[in-house]
């Protein structure tokens, strides 16, 4: 993963033609990536259902600190909008249109950005979120299979188990590490990397994961994990 370039993270706008869907998914994903500014634009100026261009406008720069800003959408005419904002931008190959479902979307890229990733990562990891295009796989397939893979059986002590927030702190937590990292339960297993893989286990509390890591900080994300998870992820 590259990292950001500029003084800050990559920034979020979600661009929805309903006021309280855009400011809903904007929580979200904010919930997930506290260190990224994550705005939502929706509804016309006068309250209504639609999109207010000079609106998105000032999102952009509001949402820009230094390194770009990923701009999602829920409709077509939301996108023209969105599109029509950054071609008006000073720089516009500092802003990035995604075509990605809104809610994974901005789940995934807001994951991304709270880990330093740069605005095409963020922007893939969003588009990746649709499931047209695979998230990418640990560099080992058979990362379990690896004779000098770090290993650990480890506990959800919180109630929910890997639901949407500890699945982000799980998933920002290896980002930022030099490792590849597997998580498995029962018959499944995903790549650390992604928090949408992780929700996808569906491994509730009281219930044990394998976390199997491979790389120079092998042994550190398998201990930071059990550290999340002992402390029961903050829930």
């Amino acid at each position: 993963m590259t990292a950001a370039s500029g003084t800050g993270r990559v920034g979020l706008v979600v661009v929805s033609h309903s006021d309280m869907l855009a400011n809903g998914v904007a929580e979200l994903a904010a919930q997930m990536a506290p260190d990224v500014a994550v705005l939502p634009v929706g509804g016309t100026e006068e309250g209504g259902l639609g999109t207010d261009y000079g609106a998105v406008v000032e999102a952009l720069a509001d949402a820009d600190s230094g390194a770009g800003v990923v701009v999602l959408y829920d409709l077509g005419s939301a996108k023209m909008t969105a599109e029509m904002a950054v071609e008006s931008a000073d720089d516009p190959s500092r802003y990035t249109v995604v075509d990605a479902p809104l809610v994974e979307g901005a789940v995934s890229a807001s994951v991304a950005a709270q880990g330093g990733a740069a605005l095409a990562d963020v922007a893939a990891a969003a588009e990746r979120a649709s499931g047209d295009v695979p998230a990418a796989a640990p560099a080992r397939p058979d990362l379990h299979l690896v004779p000098d893979a770090v290993t650990a059986e480890v506990l959800l002590t919180n109630e929910v188990g890997l639901h949407a927030r500890p699945a982000a702190l799980l998933a920002r937590t290896v980002a930022e590490l030099d490792a590849d990292v597997v998580v498995r339960y029962g018959a499944e297993e995903a790549n650390a990397a992604s928090v949408l893989a992780l929700m996808g286990l569906s491994a509730p509390g009281g219930k044990s994961i394998t976390v199997v890591a491979t790389g120079k900080d092998a042994g550190e994300a398998v201990r930071r994990i059990q550290e999340l998870a002992e402390r029961g992820f903050d829930d």
